[in-house]
């Protein structure tokens, strides 16, 4: 870290009145950054995020690494004193993130429309599953059912069995990568533009998958096709998939051009393919997934992990061993890259989680606190930023306003 530069964004102030995962994500990649994040929570409840699992003994494990860089206020913004105090965090903040169901804020007195008479140039970024508009806009909206209506889920598995849906919440990751992408938009634009001005963003879950789809737009658009679900790449390259290796390893690998292939076709002194009309060109070998997959396979299993990864590192083919977090863990190109650190924690001592992604030369961000604790920041936010007296936070504190 060069000097005592914590990012990009210091000077922004945030208030993230977000829940789960999405929607605070994002709010904790501008954190990363710099960016002052007041997360604003309900008095004795707080973030549901901090009752979700893994645990160790009782201490959740998720919340450390995903409210790192995040002050704690308990507002109670059902009550009036409580929506006041957030319009005058509202009139010193930049951005507002939040993630209710469409039309609450509004409900409340605190919507868009209601703050921005507080800070005209105020950013507000808003998640919903289905976004603020359209007919569905009013539906529940949770990451694994938002991804089954992106179309993403349709794609993966096999013929034979079931759809399936990602292992962990892949949509609000992704969801919160966009949170972050269009509140420093919506910045650069407020104070670089002469006419630059406050705005609000409107993000629907299932949008941040479906972005990504646009091979299966045109292809629907242009051949009528229905892409059905298939494991890997298959459709798309060839060869492409899971290989297992001859000490039982697994790795994955993919030829996503005709150099690539020609490269591995050398690898495996197979020169003859690159001749053959069958194999010599990626449409070729498409129409034979199954079989070129089946050539490259058993020419896998003759090798070791570690020789196989060796001669086709050599040759420039794309493969990698298909990690465990324990391999993760024990990798020296991991360790080198920080991109796992270790933060001090109240009760846990240290907790290692992801490091700063990506970095930055001049500017790289750092983790300067895990996931607070309930209400940590309370006094400091509310003496430091809205000059409330001790007594008026102690009547706060008796009237359940904190």
């Amino acid at each position: 870290m060069k000097g005592n530069n914590f990012g990009p964004l210091t000077g922004i102030r945030i208030l993230d009145l977000s829940t789960m995962i999405a929607a605070p994500f994002g709010a904790t990649l501008l954190g990363d950054f710099g960016a002052e994040v007041i997360k604003v929570e309900l008095p004795g409840k707080g973030d549901s995020l901090r009752g979700m699992g893994p645990f160790h003994e009782d201490e959740p494990l998720r919340w450390p690494g995903i409210g790192r860089n995040k002050k704690s206020l308990t507002l109670d913004l059902h009550k009036e004193e409580g929506k006041e105090i957030l319009r005058k965090l509202v009139r010193v903040s930049d951005v507002v993130i939040e993630n209710f169901r469409v039309g609450t804020l509004e409900k409340w007195g605190i919507g868009y429309e209601d703050l921005k008479k507080e800070n005209p140039n105020l950013i507000m970024t808003r998640v919903t599953g289905y976004g603020q508009t359209g007919p569905n806009s009013n539906k529940a909206g949770f990451g694994t059912p938002a991804t089954a209506y992106s179309g993403f889920t349709y794609l993966h598995g096999y013929k034979d069995r079931p759809p399936i849906s990602p292992s962990f919440s892949l949509t609000d990751y992704v969801t919160g990568i966009y949170v972050a992408f269009a509140t420093v938009t919506a910045l650069y634009y407020r104070d670089t533009k002469e006419n630059g001005t406050g705005q609000y963003i409107d993000i629907g879950l299932y949008e941040s998958m479906f972005r990504m789809m646009e091979f299966l737009v045109a292809e629907y658009d242009q051949n009528g096709t229905i892409k059905d679900r298939s494991p890997g790449l298959s459709g798309h390259s060839s060869p492409a998939g899971t290989f297992q290796t001859k000490d039982g390893h697994w790795v994955s690998l993919v030829t996503s051009s005709d150099r690539t292939f020609e490269r591995l076709a050398k690898a495996m002194n197979r020169e003859d393919m690159l001749e053959d009309e069958r194999y010599y060109t990626n449409a070729e070998r498409l129409k034979r997934f199954d079989e070129t997959n089946g050539i490259v396979a058993d020419w896998v299993k003759t090798y070791n992990r570690a020789d196989l990864l060796h001669l086709l590192d050599e040759y420039g083919v794309p493969v990698s061993p298909i990690y465990s977090i324990k391999d993760i863990f024990e990798d020296e190109h991991f360790k080198q890259r920080e991109n796992i650190i270790e933060v001090s924690h109240p009760r846990l001592g240290k907790i290692k989680m992801p490091g700063i992604v990506p970095k930055f030369s001049e500017t790289p961000g750092a983790v300067r606190n895990a996931g607070p604790d309930l209400g940590e920041n309370n006094e400091e936010i509310l003496e430091s930023l809205l000059n409330f007296n001790k007594e008026e936070i102690e009547n706060l504190k008796i009237n359940k306003v904190i």
